[in-house]
């Protein structure tokens, strides 16, 4: 059984009155200490509906309980806790038997059937760099695309991409006098960011730089040949370069519709707003009042009829939603954007749109580097595919050096590499700062990605090495068998197994893929200290088969939540 169904089971066995089913399996925990029981429930939270002590709840408890059918080898009452223990061989064999019969779909469900959620990450602006900045939303975006997935849920992923503005009049002008189509040919984002850098520095001396830019942004507006010719010379080139990334990160999308899709989207959502008397005037701009909220207006229109990033959010919501019918519409967006996200869905709100309660910001920290803050502008900037490079040169360096004669060694090092950047963004709580640096990014000891692909690699290697033995995993365990993986090691690991799906719906009911990340470290700890105490492929004959098994679980459980994640795991290493 995973936790939900334990929980459920827990529940059935409680009749309080004022405490219905879904309540009291809210209350069941995993204790730290498993020798008192693989699930508790704390019985101070049924004093208030009792008016009786925990002490003499959880004793009657358990009293009750005893006489029930139940799934449990013991139900014991210990200082107001009901500790519940599982049949543990029997769940072992369970769990181990339904892993072999899955394989890598094990862990999936129905949870999100016909259900259907989108989710907003990365949201690259058009022609500037694709730097370490990005990593963070593109990767859990990436994550919970996947694991939304896994649970049956219909996902989308969407690109907003930054296609408009008047950043695009800028490189216009900066095009036309310094740029050159042999150096963009050649470099690509790199000479369209050098040129961006020399417009702002030039700007500075002349002023009528940002004139023409606006010139140059108002004929694209207009349909101008030339500047729509550029416009998309710009935004082809940046989306050739980035998707290079994206599939280096196993990074997928379903749509790549940005700003500029909106534009004739817009009118229709002001023109509600309009007829239900939500638009205000403040100082010749059109805004919605969020004073009553303790917000700032919400501007929707400038003095000058130009339309603003709320404009354009709010548009793209209602065609979410009108396209999709989202269960839940995700924005994975940094956390300086958290007042941005509140107006728009009050906006939505105030609206009378029910579903503006399916609307989720899911905010997270900012990158800095460790002498300071990124600016595109002053070219001070860490280019993503760069960081991934000298991932993947360390981890080659790192292999040549430890096991020369592997075969493949370049495709090896290009999954670690890459994977020690992805699990770097993805071990901590999503909403702390990150200070980037190489020495951390690049740490190939301890709780790290290839840590966690070591220990699959070696789990691998020990299938690889029973052969044939592993077509004999598919019958059932009998009791015996399954006497040899009990134990602290064996327990320990059988019931880190058997979380997996719950593991999985934990993370997306936070948005946290560190919830994943730390749960296959603990998976791997835990399947390495096993390896250390325990004999496998040399152990008695009637011990081999159910260790074996074992080993596969372990693996397949690594290897699918690395691929969650959006990290590959070497055969070998």
């Amino acid at each position: 059984m995973d936790i939900n169904q334990v929980k459920q089971a827990i529940a059935s066995l409680i009749n309080i009155d004022g405490i219905d089913s879904a309540e009291a399996a809210s209350y069941v925990v995993v204790p730290q200490d498993t020798t008192l029981g693989d699930y508790a429930l704390p019985c101070f939270r049924f004093a208030k509906a009792l008016r009786k002590p925990p002490v003499a709840i959880s004793n009657e408890l358990a009293q009750s309980m005893s006489a029930m059918e139940h799934p449990f080898k013991k139900i014991e009452a210990v200082n107001g806790y009901l500790n519940f223990t599982l049949d543990r061989n029997a769940e072992a064999g369970k769990i181990l038997s339904e892993v072999i019969k899955k394989g890598a779909s094990y862990g999936e469900s129905k949870e999100g059937e016909g259900k259907t959620v989108c989710i907003d990450y990365s949201s690259i602006n058009i022609a500037k760099p694709f730097h370490i900045g990005h990593l963070s939303s593109t990767v859990i975006g990436g994550a919970l695309y996947k694991m939304y997935k896994k649970l049956g849920y219909n996902t989308v992923g969407i690109n907003h991409l930054g296609d408009w503005g008047t950043q695009f009049g800028k490189l216009i002008v900066a095009y036309k006098l310094w740029g050159d189509t042999i150096d963009l040919e050649k470099d690509g984002l790199v000479a369209l960011t050098s040129i961006y850098v020399k417009f702002h520095e030039e700007a500075e001396k002349d002023s009528t730089l940002d004139d023409q830019a606006r010139y140059w942004f108002k004929q694209i507006e207009d349909g101008n040949e030339e500047a729509l010719k550029l416009f998309y010379m710009f935004k082809e080139l940046t989306l050739k370069e980035v998707k290079k990334v994206y599939e280096r990160l196993g990074i997928e999308f379903d749509s790549y519709n940005g700003e500029a899709f909106y534009n004739d989207k817009m009118a229709p959502v002001l023109e509600e707003l309009g007829t239900q008397n939500l638009i205000t005037m403040s100082e010749g701009a059109q805004v919605v009042d969020l004073s009553e909220y303790n917000m700032p207006p919400c501007l929707l229109v400038r003095t000058d009829g130009a339309t603003l990033y709320a404009t354009r959010d709010l548009a793209a919501a209602f065609y979410r939603k009108n396209t999709y019918d989202f269960y839940k519409c995700l924005y994975v967006v940094a956390y300086q954007q958290n007042l941005h996200f509140k107006q728009v869905f009050k906006v939505v709100e105030l609206m009378g749109k029910e579903w503006h309660k399916d609307l989720v910001h899911v905010p997270f920290g900012m990158v800095s580097l460790e002498d300071g803050t990124m600016s595109t502008r002053k070219g001070k900037v860490v280019w993503l595919k760069d960081v991934l490079n000298k991932a993947v040169e360390k981890s080659y360096t790192i292999i040549n050096e430890k096991n020369s004669a592997l075969k493949n060694k370049e495709e090896v090092a290009e999954k670690v590499g890459v994977g020690a950047v992805i699990f770097f963004a993805l071990s901590n709580n999503r909403i702390k700062d990150i200070t980037f640096s190489y020495d951390k990014v690049l740490t190939f000891d301890g709780e790290t990605g290839p840590y966690v692909q070591y220990t699959n690699a070696r789990a691998r290697s020990i299938l690889r090495k029973a052969g044939e033995l592993q077509n004999e995993l598919d019958k059932p365990f009998t009791a015996e068998e399954l006497e040899y993986l009990s134990g602290k090691e064996g327990e320990e690991l059988i019931s880190l197994i058997g979380r997996f799906t719950s593991t999985i719906s934990d993370a997306v009911a936070k948005y946290e893929p560190s919830i994943l990340t730390r749960y296959i470290i603990d998976v791997a700890k835990s399947f390495n200290r096993y390896y250390l105490n325990n004999r496998i492929l040399n152990a008695e004959k009637d011990a081999i088969r159910p260790r074996l098994a074992l080993v596969y679980a372990t693996h397949t459980v690594i290897e699918e939540g690395l691929r969650l994640l959006g990290i590959k795991a070497p055969e070998e290493m």
